[in-house]
């Protein structure tokens, strides 16, 4: 950054902007700085406009440099200066380029001091001018800070500025508005300067008043004013600081005056408020330099009526009004008295009246008038007590109340406070006004008592305050405890009333002295009578003050009398109010702290010797108390002092007194608990047994059993006094059964108390309910011997023996309860077994089972989960088994009733009871398996009620489920981690309740799952960090919306955060329990089990590589169960996901599902198809699947491998493509891929092309087939239909009409479905690719096809080869130079020992001729040798012979002679060699080479090929009558393209006019061939008949004729001389011999060639020795 900054500030060589140019000239020194600066300067402009986008760093650069311009300007001010000014006089110049530059001014400025004087000459007029010309928003901003360097200047440069400010405030000609803020800011900063200025700039614009109408320029002058009287205060105050000319504040006052009174007079009239705010607030600065003048007080004063006026519409003034009245009092010069009534009047109604709306003032308005009156109160309190007076005499409530409080803000004055004789004119105010009943005035009489109170004036209240305060008191009281129920609202002010009271009683109490003793007996007497428990507190805690004052008077003796000799109300009634009041020490705020504290301060008037205890005891009681300590050991110790008192006699005296007592008001049952537990204590403290027993014997039979307080005191009591006595209780509750069993109608009738009739299951239940208190109380030692026997046996055969009613399963819950817990409090059980354990147990289930499950009316199942609860803390322990048999019956009973409603509040103190007693179990039986078993088998009691479809139960299930993962967590922690993948079974189960309909069952969701991650972060040792505990809960606050949409979006937020905590194993986990769950609820779990999925899949599909077989398992498992679309669709996207990021080891999963293909595999597959690029990608690796079979199998190195080189059942790839293609969008023709399919199913059909072989059966396949099917289907047959069909439809997607009826008319699809015609279908089809003008894919056909001949794969290469041999016919491999890639690999095919494959290479390679004829010059060597290996290798078929023939054909019409080389002679030898061949074909194509042959001869190979054509004559000739028509045609052709090889014209002539297929027009050829032999070669005739009678035997019976008239015809021409040396026996047995031929046309010949036979031999008889018949042929002699 440095190294940019110092870059710009050096680029000084560069030529100056084009704005500078009229600038005028610059220094020689300054250009370079110029420059420097400006360069600077465009950094700091263009960085301010990154600054708000770009943040921090890029304000760092426009600061640095700022700095580099400052810290030059400390070497050159002067330079650096005057280059910012010519920077501010540039044309158009920015306005934030301006800021910047007059805030670097400023630094410098500040910097340096003074400069030169010109330098700020020319700066001061540049931003007066800019300060002046304020146009608009950014003119204001440029005036402001041109205005701040003015000010800077002026610290060292004040006469300059002044005098330009000065120049431009001219007297009557409104000036602009930033003149005037600039001279109040020089007069703010530059005090003593300004003075001389003063004067004349307050007169001036004294003159500009006038001419100010807009409200902009008024609030400026306003506040000009304001910093002018400010600053001429301080300058008063530091006067003799001050080196210029004194002005007295008396001058300043006379020149403030007329603004003053202009702008009360006019300006505060105006309409705008913050117009009227800057004359408010200016016009307080300016009083405290106008009052202070004698002779302009009174001037002011004389404004009064007028700020009262406009008082009226807005309160701001108010401060100004209080300053007058308030200087008014300091300088004793008091406002005229014939404006007091105005201004009582004017303030006291806006007090006392409801004003409208808008006049409505605020707080900090109504203590300004509050003041304003206590200022009026010290100048004229005669006049406003007397005002007050005849408001109160108006009776009306508001007018008395706002009259009132204005007195009690009078009364509280602070210092200095008021005079004695306002605070009596204010109470006779006060006292006309008692008898008001009003609940405000009453509250407004109190307060004014307690402030008078409080400021000191107690001696003003005594007498009538005290009595109206114990009067209000009083009937405050009296009126809440006799409330009436349509009365709310006049209830709701009594309470105030008495709220007002108590807290002035505590005033008075706590600050009055030398309180009357009618006021203490008053206070002592509400407490005896009340029923407003409410009040005892503070009451307690006055008297407690009152006496405490008291005792501690200066006159100790005569204050000690008068406590003493009060009539106060008797000890005993007193200490039993105060006893039974503090039996409930915690009700009320602090009432048994504030009891006892009492009870201390009276101890010597109740019970003096108990005096010296309590002192002891008491503060220990309100430590305890304070501290929130048991009630049990306060009642223990009050109780405890009981015997002290008057022995056990008082205590068993005082029982009944107090039960027949009214003196006490309290209600009976809290008054006689208590005493119960105190009989109890008592019996327990050291008596002796006997009394005891004969005294619990009395307590049993006189109780009411029906009353339910007598019986649970009795209970208690029992209870109690087993303590120290438990022998003698169990004795006492024995004999007392035994001796009412004595007659069982005892239990209906009554024994001592006729009134009181027993019931048998009353006592029962009492019964129970003694032994089990006892077992509380009793001492640890002594409950383990007796706990089982009789305690506990007791309980259950009283429970087994009676009617088993509500009443007594209640009674025997709560007896087992107690039981157990008091076994359990025990600190040394050691290894105790509770041997009742399983029988109770046994009997609980029972009862939690006979409950309803569909209603709740008792308390029964509560206390029976309680007991359960306790139970499971003893040995010996539940088994695991036994615990999930209580958990489950004990959820089932709770779990599935319905929530009451709203009405009855008994039935939902039931319900919520019992959902915290199942709480309390399942945490008491997870203590025993905290572990991650435990957490797992407690949740899966859960879950079928987490997945419940009634919303109660889910709401139920999940807050147990959240109770249990707080104790897990609280208990177990980091210590036992959660097994592999049961945190995401956890959190699979309750992530979609963050979607639950019901809102709370939502919430509960989030907060186990949040308890989840919490867990698992912690065990983890993962990053968990406060930003995502804070978007927990936020997303957790706007779950609470009803908005579902909503809530799915905040539920897809949560699986974003939980996300992150998951491992891969984990991920599993949830994703298979999300899917296990799928149609267990409604619609939305659904829905949000698979966003979870969704989003899981989202974010970590990247690493779930080889999860993806676990999670593609679970998807797909549980995917035909889901009904709805939505939520199908959304799986079948996450599946589509997974194939995105690991698309082998999907596709393999889907491909190696079994046929037939499930609905909802194939609604996987059209979802592919609707996404067309993705359906092309799948397309390309479902052709890879399928070229896969045909290239060699790899080892796999990963898991990715494994899935990739999976096998998988083509049939089931085929179906796959075939549905793609037959469903993706027809608008897309699929161009780019159609080659690859093309050639990938061409390749599937050439695979199976072999012989059928038994294939599985195929039952039910319902893809391409609509129809009925066979029962048994051959696959490999269906493979095939699937393949064409699937080809067909690619075609169909072209677009091209004329190509698919091409298709069908040659029969293309026929051809390749039958193995005997496949590869002429796929010529055909090849052959029509290539012609067809939409030819745009050929290309890549072609490059396939080479690829696919060098496959190891023999079907493959034959496939491609069948292609390439139509592509090799078209120009389009040399045109995309594949020509030679194809030509190596036709070689090799052609070298391959498979007959087709060799046969179609070497066809391919014939065909260049028609594709490439130019190439087959350069590729002659190859072709030539292919073909004659083809001819002569060793066990070569026809058909590849045939095939080598064809390309030779092919070939040599395009090379020369001097291209075959060596190669003609072999050529032409193998040629010959097939002339007489068995093979037609073979024969056919010898011909048509020899022939081919014949016609590139040229000079070199012309002798060679002559003696070639010799060899070959009579095979030439006999072939003319080949059997083979083609044969026979193309052996003539051949024959006459050969004839000008004998070099005789006679024989080209004859040749020339013969016509071939005329047998006649052969044979005459022949007659005349032989006779110019005969004549010309007669040796070579003579070997020609030789080879001729060879072929007598031939096994053609058309070349045995031929040979047999060829013979003829050469014996006729031959002389005479040859014909010696013919072997005349052996031709004749050859013709002979085919006298038995089975052809008739054979021997017919060899019948005449025999006859011919015998003429030449009687020719060579009749020869004379001289021989001149021997030279003669045979034709011109006479035959037979």
């Amino acid at each position: 950054l440095e190294e940019e900054m110092a870059e710009a500030a050096t680029e000084s060589h560069e030529d100056p902007s084009d704005e500078t140019e009229d600038l005028g000239p610059l220094e020689p020194d300054d250009s370079g700085t110029f420059q420097q600066v400006t360069n600077l300067l465009n950094i700091m402009e263009s960085e301010s406009t990154k600054t708000d986008t770009k943040g921090a760093g890029f304000d760092m650069r426009k600061r640095l440099a700022s700095v580099i311009i400052t810290e030059k300007a400390t070497t050159e001010p002067s330079v650096v200066m005057n280059a910012l000014i010519r920077c501010l006089q540039v044309p158009e110049i920015s306005t934030q380029r301006k800021v910047n530059i007059y805030n670097i001014l400023q630094e410098i400025i500040q910097q340096e001091g003074e400069l030169e004087e010109r330098c700020v000459q020319r700066l001061v007029t540049i931003a007066s001018k800019e300060m002046r010309d304020m146009l608009e928003m950014e003119g204001y901003m440029r005036a402001e800070v041109a205005s701040d360097t003015l000010v800077a200047l002026s610290r060292n440069h004040f006469s300059l500025v002044m005098y330009e400010l000065q120049h431009h405030l001219k007297p009557l000609n409104l000036t602009e508005e930033f003149v005037i803020i600039t001279l109040a800011k020089l007069a703010n900063g530059n005090v003593f300067e300004f003075m001389p200025y003063m004067g004349i700039t307050l007169a001036t614009m004294f003159t500009m008043l006038r001419l100010a109408n807009e409200a902009k320029m008024r609030q400026v002058i306003c506040g000009a004013m304001e910093t002018f009287c400010e600053t001429v205060q301080f300058y008063l105050r530091h006067l003799e600081d001050s080196v210029y000319p004194v002005m007295t504040e008396d001058q300043f006052a006379v020149k403030l005056f007329p603004m003053y009174r202009y702008f009360v007079t006019v300006w505060l009239r105006n309409n705008n408020p913050e117009v009227k705010l800057g004359v408010i607030k200016s016009l307080k600065p300016m009083l405290s330099l106008l009052l202070p003048n004698d002779d302009l007080r009174e001037q002011v004063y004389d404004y009064i009526p007028l700020l009262l006026a406009e008082y009226q519409g807005i309160g701001m003034h108010l401060p100004v009004l209080r300053q007058i009245l308030e200087m008014s009092v300091i300088t004793n010069s008091p406002v005229p008295q014939m404006q007091l009534h105005t201004i009582f009047t004017e303030l006291h109604v806006q007090v006392c009246s409801r004003a409208p709306a808008q006049q409505q003032y605020s707080s900090q308005n109504l203590t300004e008038i509050v003041h304003c009156f206590i200022a009026l109160a010290r100048s004229y309190p005669k006049e406003l007590m007397k005002f007050f007076l005849s408001q109160m005499e108006m009776s009306k409530e508001a007018v008395r109340v706002g009259t009132l409080a204005l007195i009690r803000a009078v009364v509280s004055a602070d210092e200095p406070k008021m005079n004695i004789r306002t605070i009596y004119l204010a109470v006779r105010v006060v006292k006309n006004t008692l008898s008001d009943t009003r609940s405000k005035v009453r509250m407004a009489i109190l307060r004014i008592i307690g402030q008078l109170a409080l400021s000191g004036f107690q001696d003003r209240i005594k007498g009538w305050g005290l009595k109206y305060v114990s009067v209000q008191l009083t009937l405050s009281t009296y009126k809440l405890t006799n409330r009436r129920d349509n009365f709310y609202q006049r209830d709701l002010e009594e309470k105030m009333v008495h709220k007002v009271t108590m807290d002035t009683v505590r005033i008075i109490t706590s600050s009055v002295s030398g309180m009357t003793n009618e006021f203490w007996v008053r206070l002592l007497c509400y407490i005896m009578e009340t029923d407003y428990t409410e009040a005892l507190t503070p009451i307690c805690v006055s008297l407690t003050n009152l006496a405490e004052r008291q005792l501690h008077a200066k006159d100790e003796e005569a204050n000690a009398s008068k406590s003493r000799h009060v009539d106060l109300p008797a000890p005993q009634k007193l200490l039993a109010r105060l006893l039974v009041l503090m039996s409930s020490p915690y009700k009320g705020e602090g009432r048994g702290i504030a009891m006892l504290n009492l009870l201390k301060t009276l101890s010597q008037s109740i019970a003096p010797s108990m005096a010296d205890m309590w002192e002891l005891e008491i503060p220990l009681l309100v430590k305890y108390l304070e501290g929130e300590m048991s009630r049990q050991r306060s009642l223990r110790c009050l109780c405890g002092s009981l015997p002290r008192l008057q022995g056990t006699h008082w205590v068993l005296v005082m029982w009944p007194e107090q039960r027949s007592s009214d003196a006490l008001p309290l209600s009976l049952p809290p008054r006689q608990g208590f005493l119960y537990r105190a009989l109890g204590f008592t019996l327990a403290t050291g008596l002796e047994a006997d009394k005891v027993e004969v005294l619990l014997l009395e307590l049993l039979y006189k109780t009411d059993y029906s009353n339910d307080f007598d019986r649970e005191g009795v209970i208690l009591c029992f209870g109690l006094c087993a303590r120290g006595q438990v022998k003698t209780v169990l004795g006492v509750l024995h004999d007392f059964e035994e001796r009412i069993q004595e007659s069982e109608q005892s239990w209906q009738i009554g024994a001592w108390r006729k009134d009181h009739p027993w019931r048998r299951e009353t006592v029962k239940g009492a019964l129970m309910v003694m032994y089990s208190c006892v077992a509380s109380y009793c001492h640890p030692q002594m409950l383990l011997i007796h706990v089982d026997n009789p305690i506990t046996a007791k309980i259950i055969h009283h429970y087994s023996s009676s009617c088993q009613d509500i009443c007594l399963k209640l009674a025997f819950m709560k007896s087992v309860v107690q039981v157990t817990d008091a076994i359990k409090n025990i600190k040394d059980l050691e290894d105790f077994q509770f041997a009742q354990k399983a029988t109770l147990t046994g009997i609980i289930m029972a009862i939690i089972k006979a409950e309803p499950t569909d209603s709740l009316v008792s308390p029964v199942r509560t206390m029976a989960m309680d007991a359960l609860s306790y139970l499971s803390k003893l040995k010996p322990f539940y088994a695991t088994e036994e615990s999930s048999e209580l958990m489950d019956i004990s959820i089932h009973s709770v779990i599935s009733l319905q929530p009451p409603g709203d009405s009855n509040e008994s039935i939902k103190t039931l319900y919520t009871n019992a959902l915290h007693a199942l709480e309390q179990l399942m945490e008491g039986l997870m203590q025993r398996h905290l572990d991650p078993k435990g957490l797992q088998e407690m949740v899966h009691l859960l879950e079928k009620w987490i997945l419940s479809e009634k919303e109660w139960e889910r709401e139920k299930a999940v807050n147990l489920h959240l109770h249990l993962m707080k104790i897990y967590v609280q208990s177990v922690g980091v210590c036992i981690p959660l097994k592999l993948g049961q945190f995401g079974g956890l959190v699979g189960l309750i992530a979609p309740g963050t979607c639950d309909s019901h809102r709370k069952t939502r919430l509960a969701s989030m907060d186990v799952l949040a308890s989840l991650l919490d867990l698992h972060a912690s065990q983890t040792c993962s990053s968990w960090g406060a930003s995502k505990e804070l978007e927990l809960e936020k997303c957790k606050e706007d779950l609470q919306g009803s908005d579902m949409e909503k809530i799915f979006s905040i539920s897809s937020r949560i699986s974003k955060v939980a996300c992150l905590q998951f491992n891969c194993d984990e991920v599993v986990s949830l994703v298979q329990k999300l899917c296990e769950n799928f149609g267990a609820m409604d619609l939305q779990h659904d829905k949000a089990s698979v966003t979870w999925i969704c989003t899981f899949l989202q974010m970590r599909v990247k690493e779930l590589e080889d999860k993806v077989p676990e999670i593609l398992g679970a998807i797909l498992a549980h995917l035909p169960v889901v009904d709805h679309r939505e939520v199908r669709r959304l799986l079948i996207e996450g599946l589509l996901l997974l194939a995105h990021y690991h698309q082998e080891t999907v596709l393999t999963a889907l491909l190696r599902q079994p046929l037939p293909m499930e609905s909802h595999l194939t609604e996987v597959w059209l979802a592919v198809a609707e996404n067309v690029p993705f359906a092309r990608t799948m397309l390309h690796a479902l052709m890879g699947r399928l070229q896969a079979r045909f290239t060699p199998r790899a080892n796999a190195a990963s898991k990715a491998d494994i899935w990739r080189l999976a096998a998988v059942d083509p049939l089931m790839t085929l179906c796959t493509i075939h549905l793609l293609v037959e469903r993706m969008d027809w608008d897309n023709r699929l161009l780019d891929l159609f080659p690859d399919l093309v050639y990938t199913l061409l390749l599937q059909l050439g695979s199976s092309q072999g012989p059928e072989a038994v294939s599985p059966v195929l039952k039910t396949w319902r893809l391409i087939h609509t129809g009925t099917l066979p029962e048994e289907v051959n696959l490999q047959r269906c493979a095939r239909g699937v393949t064409i069909r699937s080809m067909q439809l690619l075609f169909r997607r072209l677009n091209s009409e004329s190509l698919l009826c091409t298709l069908e008319e040659q029969g293309v699809w026929t051809l390749l479905e039958s193995s005997s015609t496949f590869l002429q279908g796929v010529s055909q089809l090849a052959r029509l690719c290539v012609q067809s003008p939409q030819g745009y894919y050929r290309q890549r056909l072609s490059e396939l096809v080479l690829r696919g001949m060098a496959s190891e794969a023999l079907s493959c290469r034959i496939s491609s080869t069948a292609v390439c041999m139509e592509f090799m016919s078209d120009p389009i491999l040399h045109q995309e130079k594949l020509l030679k890639r194809a030509v190596l690999m036709l070689e090799k095919g052609a070298e391959q020992e498979d007959e087709v494959l060799r046969m179609l290479s070497l066809r391919a390679l014939g065909n260049m001729a028609l594709g490439a004829p130019r190439k087959v010059r350069q590729y002659r060597k190859l072709l030539l040798e292919k073909c004659l290996c083809s001819l002569r290798g060793p066990g070569v078929s026809t058909s590849v012979t045939s095939e080598g023939l064809e390309v030779l054909a092919k070939v040599l019409v395009e090379l020369r002679e001097g291209d075959l080389g060596s190669t003609f002679n072999a050529i032409s030898e193998q040629c010959r060699a097939f002339f007489d061949n068995e093979s037609e074909l073979l024969r056919l194509k010898a011909f048509i080479v020899f022939g081919k042959l014949a016609q590139v001869v040229r000079i070199s190979k012309k002798h060679f090929f002559k003696q070639e054509v010799k060899k070959a004559w009579v095979p030439l000739m006999l072939h003319c009558q080949d059997p083979c028509s083609d044969a026979a045609q193309a052996c003539v052709a051949t024959m006459f393209q050969c004839v000008h090889f004998w070099g005789w014209r006679a024989l080209q002539s004859s040749a020339d006019h013969s016509d071939a297929a005329a047998p006649k027009e052969m044979i005459g050829f022949q007659m005349t061939l032989c006779s110019v032999l005969t004549q010309k070669k007669p040796a070579v005739l003579y070997n020609f008949l030789l080879e001729t009678m060879t072929y007598v035997k031939s096994n053609l019976s058309r070349i045995r004729i031929a040979a047999c008239n060829l013979a003829g015809i050469i014996m006729k021409q031959m002389s005479a001389h040859y014909l010696k040396k013919l072997d005349f026996p052996a031709l004749r047995n050859s013709l002979q011999e085919l006298q038995l031929d089975s052809d008739p046309g054979v021997w017919r010949a060899a019948l005449e060639t025999l006859n011919i036979l015998d003429t030449c031999s009687q020719q060579r008889l009749w020869a004379s020795p001289e021989g001149n018949l021997l030279d003669v042929p045979l034709s011109f002699l006479p035959l037979k």
